[in-house]
């Protein structure tokens, strides 16, 4: 059986008290992250995640938000859950670089200290799929400027299919994306306002039977779409569902 858990829903300024985006893919006891924000850490801490059961981390774009996480996860792998099992984490290109940086920045000589497991970065190209272990993942180019390529992922395990849209304005390629996925997650900043690089709730809406997906769950809403009425299912903090 095939879940998904929203470890953290919520956009980069913790709106409604929610943890920044960190999704929990899950088959039996095979577990990926999709996105790994910066409080994601805190959250896997909160809803009793094992940081060890997860084996692939696969990241939208570099927005401290979907990506901040990692080095906290990297040095609790270190000094704190003694990971001994390879971790891979795969996204955009220029993933490596930026995780260095990061790491330097928040833990100087960090990146030097010998690791006791091994880590892959794989950087991700748009439309090719890779295949890691018993998980799939398809990146589509999207729409939102984060200093590098940003993606939509259409992701599979035990034979469902999340698509995810990240962060973007609409473009076409959420299409390809999310047909036939069955769930699509959605971002959904605000409700009819448009808003460079994000989508809101009424592009989402109009889009629905182009996009094809058969679920479709919002996420990344501002205060004033916490308080709305939606069209939709609407994530939580800790929301787990059956894909």
């Amino acid at each position: 059986m095939t879940t998904l858990r929203f470890l953290g829903c919520g956009d980069a300024f913790g709106s409604g008290g929610r943890f920044n985006t960190c999704f929990l893919i899950r088959d039996g006891a095979v577990g990926a992250l999709i996105d790994c924000g910066a409080s994601s850490l805190i959250a896997m801490r909160k809803f009793g995640v094992d940081p060890n059961g997860i084996g692939t981390i696969l990241i939208t774009h570099l927005h401290g938000d979907h990506f901040g996480g990692l080095p906290f996860l990297l040095l609790d792998a270190q000094l704190v859950s003694r990971r001994r099992a390879l971790l891979m984490i795969a996204g955009p290109p220029g993933l490596e670089k930026r995780l260095h940086e990061a790491m330097e920045l928040f833990f100087p000589g960090s990146t030097g200290i010998p690791r006791k497991y091994d880590l892959q970065v794989i950087e991700l190209e748009a439309g090719a799929r890779r295949i890691f272990g018993p998980v799939a993942v398809t990146p589509f180019l999207v729409k939102h400027p984060c200093g590098a390529r940003p993606f939509a992922l259409r992701v599979e395990l035990g034979g469902k299919t999340v698509a995810y849209t990240g962060d973007t304005e609409w473009v076409d390629t959420l299409i390809p994306a999310a047909q036939g996925a069955d769930l699509l997650i959605a971002e959904a900043y605000f409700d009819d306002k448009p808003i460079r690089f994000h989508l809101n709730h009424a592009t989402v809406l109009a889009n629905r039977d182009r996009l094809g997906a058969k679920r479709i769950v919002l996420t990344h809403m501002s205060p004033e779409m916490l308080v709305r009425e939606v069209a939709f299912e609407a994530a939580e903090d800790g929301l787990e569902i059956v894909v």
